[in-house]
């Protein structure tokens, strides 16, 4: 029995949510995830998500929340995890023309730490998910680096994604060894379906094994090589051929 369960982020599958959350995660159960990442609730609202994930047996891994809604309606978001169930909140991007100097970067991981001791205090771990743009140099040091050292580890953790990290250049296991306890959960993810390639997963499993803070392994796919729901389908016989789910 694999000891980190495994979700789905449900962007995967944006087209099946949109038109009918509750059967496409009803889908997604049947494939045998245990759980679900959020990214919107397709034609439901959270209450409406969180019984179609009652319904579903799956639970909720984390929810994202972009960054207006972060800003404009945090009670609104805090209100919607603990409708879920949520125990990670994590914001999906940041608008890549803002990372323009170590001051801005700073200035963007002081604002999320503050929105993250915000959930700490509902108890909810927030954190940020990176794409490879948050690889990148500026003023010397990775745009992620000024950004995490501008929070405290408690108020904003690292969801680091496999892929993006591979794409800005740098190698996903020493990323995640770097990040240690600040990623509770992954995403793992390749340039389509799990196993095609280029992330050494192997790797990247004996880094997380390594960290021992991981709770959820969280599976996304954005390119396809068949219908989305086919190619969760196969990330996840992937991820059970390498015994992980």
């Amino acid at each position: 029995m694999p000891s980190i369960p495994v979700a789905l982020q449900l962007w995967s599958i944006r087209d099946h949510v949109k038109n009918d959350f509750a059967a496409a995660v009803a889908e997604v159960a049947k494939i045998g995830y245990t759980g679900v990442e959020t990214a919107g609730f397709g034609d439901l609202d959270a209450e409406g998500a969180a019984a179609a994930l009652k319904a579903a047996g799956l639970k909720c891994a984390g929810m994202h929340a972009g960054i207006d809604a972060l800003r404009s309606d945090l009670n609104g978001c805090i209100s919607n995890a603990h409708k879920l169930g949520a125990k990670h909140v994590i914001c999906p991007s940041w608008p890549h023309d803002h990372f323009i100097s170590a001051a801005a970067c700073q200035g963007i991981g002081k604002e999320l730490g503050i929105i993250g001791g915000a959930f700490r205090a509902h108890d909810i771990q927030f954190a940020y998910h990176n794409h490879a743009i948050e690889l990148a140099i500026v003023d010397g040091r990775r745009v992620f680096d000024w950004m995490l050292d501008a929070a405290a580890p408690r108020d904003l953790g690292c969801q680091a994604d496999v892929y993006w990290v591979q794409v800005g250049g740098k190698d996903p296991a020493e990323f995640i060894r770097e990040q240690g306890r600040r990623i509770r959960t992954i995403h793992l993810k390749d340039q389509s379906e799990i196993g095609g390639g280029p992330v050494d997963f192997e790797a990247v499993f004996t880094a997380v094994d390594s960290i021992g803070s991981v709770e959820w392994n969280v599976v996304e796919v954005e390119e396809y090589n068949h219908d989305p729901m086919e190619s969760c389908r196969l990330s996840f016989e992937q991820l059970r051929t390498w015994g992980r789910a």
